[in-house]
């Protein structure tokens, strides 16, 4: 499929929803216009009329458990859920077993992607108390960042040595990225509720042990420590109110120094659905209150929080369904993050142009990715076509994660995605993905 022409589509893109058609050649975009007439005989059309084209999303924030945990999930697996939520590009995470600590690791991840992946892919190096040289040898045009736990969340990558901590922030060659709990904090509060509980403590729990002070503390520690040593430091999965004021919504993203992100699961969720999700929806930040989610929102819609993402962390049913000390916390997000999005679109909550923007665009110039994130002639044709009144349930039968279970099973959404396509090649079609050919590429930064 070297020639696609895509016909009678909204295309949202850079504030903008305009009707026209789009051209691919060998995999990019090279001519956007209101009306294209097929060149040659053997251009393939796809007429989408009645549906919105969006650049495809770029998720910052994926675990996909390879090496190490791939009864939860793969690359292969996690990619394909993605393709199948118009995420076309991903960031995956290195708390994998073993760790993504050394550049042998990093490697291999690098080749697993290259051989199974259905979207784009790139990988965060893992920093730890003991490896500052192996930081200082990464190559900025080929890592998306570095990646600090400054909370243990799950797995063992707690960096909590604060002179190794400020020399990482000193001399780490890319951007880094932030898991921010405070570790004390949350073990006091977890001692005192198994004094109280044992290891079955009630999950509606879960945000007073992992409570705001615990995410404010670690956050503002690490926003001071970026402003006094000027490392560009990134925040994940803001998950407080009370965190927005470190945030600065009065710069161009491209011109921040400290910027942060939201992931969707403490957009959609707050503390009253632990009565029917329980462990199924524990996550490291925890889901907190409905002023905090609603708060969330807001700073989002004001630039306070630069990016949407998933923190896509899947574990299987059985270990997920255990008591509250032994239930890891993360869930399958990648499949269902962009149709959520587009549900809070119907609800008035925010616009299509703002999910482009803060999941589409904003990515890509967060982490200075080339040629993607945009509808752009010149760019990789990485594209999605959505139906806005096509209504479907989330069920088992139509999950893609291997774990085979989602936190919106039950949810029935009014929007879906149809059409998926990763440089110029569709791999998705209406729940059914393409026989499989690598068209994935590693993706490559502008630095």
């Amino acid at each position: 499929m070297k020639k696609v022409l895509i016909k009678n589509a909204k295309i949202v893109n850079e504030g903008k929803i305009t009707d026209g058609d789009v051209f691919i050649e060998d995999g990019i975009i090279s001519e956007i216009s209101e009306s294209i007439s097929a060149k040659s005989p053997d251009v393939n059309i796809f007429d989408a009329e009645g549906t919105y084209l969006l650049p495809g999303l770029i998720d910052d924030q994926v675990h996909f458990r390879e090496p190490g945990l791939t009864h939860k999930e793969s690359i292969e697996t996690g990619s394909r859920a993605a393709v199948a939520g118009g995420i076309t590009s991903f960031i995956e995470m290195p708390n994998t077993l073993p760790q993504t600590t050394n550049m042998e690791m990093l490697e291999e991840k690098f080749k697993i992607a290259e051989e199974t992946s259905y979207a784009n892919y790139s990988f965060m190096f893992g920093g730890t108390n003991d490896n500052l040289s192996e930081i200082e040898k990464i190559d900025p045009k080929k890592v998306a960042a570095l990646k600090l736990f400054l909370g243990s969340s799950t797995g063992n990558m707690l960096v909590d040595d604060e002179k190794v901590l400020e020399q990482i922030f000193k001399k780490s060659p890319v951007l880094i990225a932030v898991h921010c709990e405070d570790e004390e904090t949350i073990k006091k509060n977890l001692e005192d509720c198994i004094k109280r509980y044992g290891e079955d403590i009630p999950i509606e729990l879960h945000p007073k042990i992992r409570s705001e002070e615990a995410c404010y503390k670690s956050s503002s520690r690490a926003v001071a420590l970026a402003k006094k040593t000027g490392a560009r430091l990134h925040v994940f999965h803001v998950s407080t109110a009370k965190e927005l004021s470190l945030f600065n919504n009065k710069k161009d993203l491209k011109d921040k120094k400290i910027t942060a992100e939201v992931c969707i699961h403490h957009l959609w969720f707050n503390d009253s659905d632990y009565a029917k999700k329980g462990t199924l929806i524990k996550w490291n930040p925890a889901v907190k209150t409905k002023k905090d989610q609603e708060a969330l929102l807001a700073g989002l819609l004001d630039n306070h929080l630069d990016v949407l993402a998933t923190d896509h962390a899947p574990h299987t049913k059985q270990e997920k369904k255990n008591v509250y000390t032994k239930a890891p916390s993360g869930g399958p997000l990648v499949q269902h993050a962009l149709p959520a999005l587009l549900q809070m679109h119907h609800q008035g909550k925010i616009s299509l142009e703002k999910i482009v923007e803060k999941a589409c665009h904003n990515p890509a110039i967060l982490f200075q990715v080339e040629k993607r994130g945009f509808i752009r002639e010149g760019y990789k044709a990485d594209l999605v076509l959505v139906d806005l009144n096509s209504p479907w349930a989330v069920q088992p039968d139509n999950i893609f994660s291997k774990c085979e279970w989602s936190p919106f099973e039950g949810t029935t959404f009014k929007s879906r995605v149809t059409h998926t396509f990763v440089n110029g090649k569709l791999v998705y079609k209406n729940f059914k993905h393409t026989p499989f050919a690598k068209n994935a590429e590693r993706l490559s930064f502008d630095r």
